[in-house]
């Protein structure tokens, strides 16, 4: 049975270096979540000539990489999605998965971080990929810096024999450093046996 990390529990495992999150903000650590923050690029999905998204295919140019500025927001408008990243650095250790979440707060006003990339596999090492997109019928500002959702952790019933990034398992985005987009592509790459 996988058990969720308490606030002092997430605490001792920060100070053992087995979590990883740089920066960790004051008062960032909640009862049972630590708060995470929108970093500064975006990939924002621009009108292509493609008909249709292959995933059999690299969509290099598919997407644009843009910068929020300091002081202005950037604008999500309604159905819009794009993809963001947290600004915090995040490392789990072998006997730990963590699942990232949005903001109550945020939820309310029609903005969801994630489709389908809330679960972090043990051994994990970077930044995490945010799936923004806004389900409200009015537009909703993102700015840098903001909370942008939390991350709680669950223990395994035992550690991780192979870990996320193992050769063989065909990890994708380990150890990114900033919003990246789909590698679904490279599944179709190698052949594989039934």
């Amino acid at each position: 049975m996988s058990v969720v990390l308490s606030d002092r529990s997430i605490r001792d495992e920060i100070l053992r270096g087995r979590i990883i999150i740089e920066p960790l903000g004051e008062g960032c650590i909640q009862p049972a979540s630590v708060d995470v923050h929108l970093d500064r690029k975006l990939l924002v999905f621009r009108n292509s000539r493609r008909p249709y998204i292959d995933i059999r295919e690299d969509m290099e140019g598919l997407t644009e990489v843009e910068v929020i500025p300091e002081s202005q927001p950037f604008i999500l408008h309604p159905g819009e999605f794009i993809l963001g990243s947290t600004l915090e650095d995040i490392g789990i250790p072998d006997d730990l998965v963590a699942r990232l979440e949005g903001k109550s707060s945020l939820g309310r006003l029609g903005l969801l971080i994630h489709s389908t990339a809330g679960y972090v596999d043990p051994g994990w090492r970077g930044h995490l990929t945010l799936e923004l997109s806004n389900v409200a019928r009015l537009p909703i500002t993102l700015y840098y810096g903001m909370k942008i959702g939390q991350i709680s952790f669950l223990r395994l019933s035992t550690a991780a024999e192979r870990l996320y990034g193992s050769p063989g398992l065909g990890s994708k985005y380990q150890g990114q450093t900033e919003p990246t987009a789909s590698r679904i592509y490279q599944d179709f790459s190698t052949k594989r046996s039934p």
